[in-house]
């Protein structure tokens, strides 16, 4: 004998069938490349001809640690590297902002928190311009942050879009593939 619950079981599961196939709609231009996202691309890759790709992951991994990041992650097969480095979060304008509230407010009910430490993350993607051509290849770079407050919560989670950043790193790099070639 069947009870009520073996009975609505089967209509429940075709009640959220039909509900989430219905929810997931894809927005319209959820793909189109806007002028922003390209110019961000141009940001943060370069093109450089006439060096192997192990050479390139060399002189990246090499950059990484000038720049003071610690190699995490690499994987040469797929030309990736991933660095990352902490750092002092704090900004005395927040500490002053922080100290002037628990001073009018005499410490009761005063939990604010302020920036305490933050990690930064660099990914590099080297990768072949064209299967027939192993000595002209894109680098991307992508530099990333997370700010810790001084409850050990997340305050930020942000990319780093301005420019100084990837100028210097593809300074850098252009330097060290140039001496890479001079060695050969």
């Amino acid at each position: 004998m069947i009870n009520k619950k073996n009975r609505l079981l089967p209509l429940l599961a075709i009640v959220v069938l039909v509900l989430t196939s219905c929810g997931s709609s894809i927005p319209k231009g959820a793909f189109k490349l806007t002028p922003e996202l390209l110019q961000k691309r141009v940001l943060k890759t370069r093109k450089y001809e006439g060096i192997s790709e192990v050479d390139i992951l060399s002189a990246s991994a090499g950059v990484l640690q000038d720049l003071g990041f610690n190699l995490d992650e690499g994987e040469s097969k797929l030309g990736l590297i991933v660095g990352s480095k902490e750092r002092d979060a704090t900004e005395i304008g927040q500490e002053v902002w922080w100290w002037t509230k628990a001073l009018l407010l005499k410490w009761t009910a005063f939990t604010d928190e302020t920036d305490d430490y933050q990690k930064f993350r660099a990914s590099v993607v080297i990768r072949p311009i064209s299967e027939d051509n192993n000595k002209t290849h894109y680098v991307s770079v992508t530099f990333q942050r997370i700010v810790w407050d001084t409850a050990d919560k997340i305050s930020k989670q942000e990319t780093l879009d301005k420019p100084e950043i990837y100028q210097e790193f593809f300074d850098r790099l252009s330097k060290s593939i140039f001496l890479e070639g001079e060695k050969i």
